[in-house]
């Protein structure tokens, strides 16, 4: 036997007797509806579902940017002495949450929302690898979460849709969140401190203090080279909020 009649099964089964050979398979797939009526497939409804996938794909890559989750920023921690001195700033947090005023649901929120914010940061600054960047949103979240809870607890009248909106937007623009409600925050203080006269040093050392800290905020994204600006800026912000705490006194 030849090797093209083994390559070739039609010539190497010509001629046996009781074997007729069909250019094409007799078998052809068919679909029968309820009626009894037969057709061809068609690949028609496999396009459309394709093409409807398409369209989601790109109406949801051109969502605005308010709809595109942060981008969190990986400086810091380039050596062990950041590291610890990150973990130990963090730490400050969680005495603030423990020694916040618990008089009513709204307080006992914030005050937990706290220690949240000392232990996310506190666990983000420790780790290493890919699981960093979930913690860094993490982190970010927590702070977003603490802005709502302080909001909440000074302003009991805040409107629905707004904090419908702030539970929304929280888990993918958490610094947006955070900058609307610690501005009502300082509304909020400002207006305390005109009304109560034992408050208006509490509140400067706050203004000095958010200053400080909004400075070194943007310094550490600024110039992520110099040393120690996220620990500072740790500090700077755990004394803003210890004023705060004054509020809920």
């Amino acid at each position: 036997m030849c090797p093209q009649s083994t390559l070739n099964p039609s010539r190497a089964l010509k001629g046996v007797h009781g074997v007729h050979l069909v250019p094409h398979s007799p078998f052809a797939l068919e679909e029968r509806n309820q009626d009894g009526d037969t057709h061809q497939p068609t690949c028609r409804n496999f396009t459309f579902g394709a093409n409807q996938r398409l369209i989601v794909q790109r109406v949801w890559e051109q969502r605005p940017p308010c709809l595109r989750p942060i981008r969190c920023c990986m400086n810091g921690d380039k050596n062990i002495a950041e590291t610890i001195a990150n973990v130990i700033t963090s730490l400050p947090f969680i005495a603030l949450g423990i020694h916040a005023p618990r008089k009513n649901l709204n307080c006992k929120l914030y005050a937990n929302s706290l220690i949240g914010v000392g232990v996310a940061s506190s666990v983000y600054h420790a780790s290493r690898g890919k699981v960093r960047k979930y913690l860094r949103w993490v982190d970010y979240t927590m702070i977003a979460t603490a802005t709502v809870c302080l909001s909440r607890a000074l302003r009991n009248e805040n409107s629905k849709f707004l904090m419908a909106a702030s539970a929304l937007f929280l888990p993918i623009q958490p610094l947006m969140v955070s900058a609307v409600h610690t501005g009502m925050m300082e509304v909020a203080f400002a207006k305390r401190a005109l009304q109560d006269p034992d408050l208006r040093m509490v509140h400067n050392m706050h203004k000095m203090s958010s200053l400080l800290g909004g400075a070194l905020f943007i310094a550490d994204d600024v110039f992520p080279e110099t040393p120690f600006l996220h620990a500072a800026w740790h500090l700077a912000a755990a004394v803003g909020i210890g004023t705060c705490n004054k509020l809920l006194a």
